[in-house]
């Protein structure tokens, strides 16, 4: 089916209390993998490539093709994002590509240059009826907004919205990306604050770190896109670790890979389920 707007897909999800996964692609198995998940669960996915992915593959164009072929061919409802993207450049690209949404990351600079720079973005991708998340603070492994008592403030995110004219926001709420185990503390009263702040829907990145428990009170506090790669990463690394474990003779990548693509599958299913 074609591709689904990020808009649509977030804007149910928030209209009926519930979230929605949106997962990393690193290589092309990780597409097939999300998609057969989200096709087993009949729930609806957004797939996510990001500026480091577009790095690793020395051009954003090659993956997102191949992202793009298995996104159109789902018979789920599933759209393309751009994650955490740093470069101008980078965004519009990804537009002419057809992604249904980007995630434009100026949170490094100064608040109002952030504001500045996210407001010209957004006035470029809303021209061109693309979807548009934004960062105020550091939401990263990097201390940032996760250094202690470093918070997402809800004046400030009401404030940012307001300036830049985003469709979505990402905050700092207790959670780090690229968390290897699930223990996160999340702070569900910020969440329940910045929800009534702000008008557009909550991104929650870093969701690895949380476990199934706090990734529904999350969403019951407020959240809806719930941002996960490292934990399927860790999945998809285990299956191939496993099989190469028992078959060390193994030289042809598709035995590994291949279980590895369906660990990652099952995993999407599940959290489909526990994020609806």
């Amino acid at each position: 089916m074609p591709l689904s707007p990020t808009d649509d897909i977030v804007r149910s999800a928030a209209e009926g209390g519930g979230g929605v996964g949106a997962f990393n692609v690193v290589q092309l198995e990780h597409a097939e993998a999300i998609v057969a998940g989200a096709e087993t669960a009949a729930r609806p996915v957004i797939l996510q490539i990001s500026q480091n992915t577009a790095r690793y593959h020395r051009s954003l164009e090659p993956i997102a093709l191949a992202t793009l072929a298995v996104a159109r061919a789902s018979s789920a409802p599933v759209a393309v994002h751009l994650d955490h993207a740093e470069s101008a450049d980078l965004v519009r690209q990804a537009v002419e590509l057809g992604f249904t949404s980007v995630m434009f990351d100026a949170s490094k600079l100064r608040y109002d240059e952030n504001v500045a720079a996210t407001r010209e973005i957004t006035a470029y991708c809303h021209a061109r009826n693309v979807y548009v998340e934004a960062e105020l603070g550091e939401v990263g492994g990097k201390d940032g907004a996760h250094a202690p008592g470093v918070r997402t403030d809800p004046d400030e995110a009401q404030a940012f919205v307001a300036a830049t004219g985003v469709d979505a926001l990402a905050v700092a709420v207790g959670s780090s990306h690229a968390m290897l185990t699930r223990d996160a503390v999340l702070d569900f009263a910020l969440i329940s604050r910045l929800r009534d702040a702000v008008s557009v829907p909550l991104v929650l990145h870093g969701s690895s770190g949380v476990g199934d428990a706090g990734l529904i009170k999350a969403i019951e506090a407020g959240m809806t896109k719930v941002n996960i790669s490292t934990h399927l990463n860790k999945a998809f690394t285990h299956a191939a670790r496993t099989y190469l474990d028992a078959h060390p003779e193994t030289a042809d990548p598709r035995k590994y890979l291949g279980p590895a693509r369906d660990a990652v599958a099952a995993e999407v299913a599940r959290l489909l389920e526990v994020l609806s």
